[in-house]
């Protein structure tokens, strides 16, 4: 068996990592979290306030509804934001530390406010290259830092090619092997579209594999349908319900459009979107494929295998503990990923012993080396 790998961790960026890392000729579009006038911190950009910024721990997430609910009512938050922030949020040497008290040998790092941004820069595409690459510099230095066991994620888009090739280049240079990127339009063009192909083959040839994560991104529903968000709200209700929905459609179009079976070497992961709609996505899938097929006289691409095939062969999902993994790998087969998304409230400091619960049909290491150790691998092309 290998080391148990976390799918799913996040690192704070510190409060000027933008500024630090971001091209110098463009530091004036750089993020930043600043503190209003009581003293709560929020991430900006050129001003904006684009979201509250907050220390949260596992299993708290009552209380970061009350911050919050704090700043709205006009009151000083109750402790400081740099006093309350664990040195093993944002430093990659304690992060290293703590994985032995959670029990993990290794993790996969995404960022922490880079999940709340990414949208709100849409409009200015240089902008947003640039505080992408910034994260990305930090990324190479964590991995540097990570002595083998942290996993950095980088941060990107497919919206410029040419900046897409050269991030990817020096990522797969410095051993960052996983890069998050939208399960969305790109600019009204799909996943598939002719126009991307360069990007698939990039992914591959550099030596990085494309992961779909929890973010601010661009959505699949219209707009109107998000009727509570807003820059104090972490997400909308219509989004949390339908969180799996986006990567479904974007790993649809990728398989029924040929871009897994022109690219079998292509890896994609899917962490923090849910795992149970798997095995009711994989039958729909081929029933829905076989179907048009038959209704039309032929498919739009020819497939040599089933479309479940593809996505058995080529993308991995994370799973939490309660979403039942031993149900779902009878369901579905070895799919499955384990993940804690520490330090976010909604996730947990005991994985291990969460995942071996006898009332979740317990799993411990020796019993899955694919859920808690091959899938991830298998992503980090090890």
């Amino acid at each position: 068996m290998g080391a148990v790998i976390d799918s799913d961790q996040h690192l704070f960026e510190p409060r000027d990592l933008w500024r630090r890392y971001i091209d110098p000729a463009a530091r004036p579009d750089a993020l930043a979290i600043v503190d209003d006038e009581l003293g709560h911190p929020w991430l900006t950009w050129r001003g904006r306030r684009l979201g509250f910024a907050d220390v949260q721990w596992p299993g708290e997430t009552d209380a970061i509804g009350e911050r919050r609910e704090r700043a709205r009512r006009g009151l000083p938050p109750l402790e400081r934001y740099d006093e309350a922030l664990p040195r093993d949020y944002w430093d990659p040497d304690a992060r290293v530390a703590k994985l032995d008290a959670l029990g993990v040998d290794e993790a996969v790092l995404f960022p922490n406010y880079g999940l709340a941004w990414e949208r709100r820069l849409d409009a200015a595409p240089p902008a947003l290259l640039a505080n992408l690459g910034a994260w990305n510099r930090w990324a190479l230095e964590v991995a540097r830092q990570g002595r083998g066991r942290l996993h950095p994620v980088a941060h990107l888009t497919l919206r410029d090619l040419d900046w897409l090739d050269a991030q990817l280049a020096r990522l797969g240079r410095g051993g960052v092997r996983l890069a998050m990127i939208a399960p969305a339009l790109v600019d009204g063009r799909p996943l598939s579209d002719a126009s991307l192909e360069r990007a698939w083959s990039a992914f591959v040839a550099h030596g990085v594999t494309p992961v779909f994560h929890v973010a601010d991104q661009r959505r699949p529903f219209e707009e109107a349908w998000y009727t509570d968000a807003g820059e104090d709200r972490v997400a909308p209700v219509v989004e949390t319900v339908f969180l799996w929905t986006a990567p479904a459609l974007a790993i649809t179009d990728l398989i029924v459009n040929g871009v897994l079976a022109r690219h079998p070497e292509l890896r994609i992961g899917v962490v923090e979107l849910s795992a149970v709609w798997v095995p009711m996505y994989l039958m729909m899938l081929d029933g829905g494929h076989r179907f048009v097929t038959r209704l039309n006289g032929r498919a739009q691409v020819e497939l040599e295998m089933q479309p479940s095939a593809y996505f058995r062969r080529q993308v991995r999902v994370s799973c939490f503990a309660y979403e039942l993994p031993r149900r779902l790998i009878r369901d579905s087969g070895e799919l499955f990923m384990c993940c804690s998304d520490y330090p976010h409230s909604e996730g947990t400091r005991t994985p291990l012993a969460d995942y071996a619960a006898p009332g979740r049909h317990g799993l411990v290491p020796a019993d899955s080396p694919a859920l808690f150790s091959r899938n991830a691998e298998f992503l980090l092309r090890r």
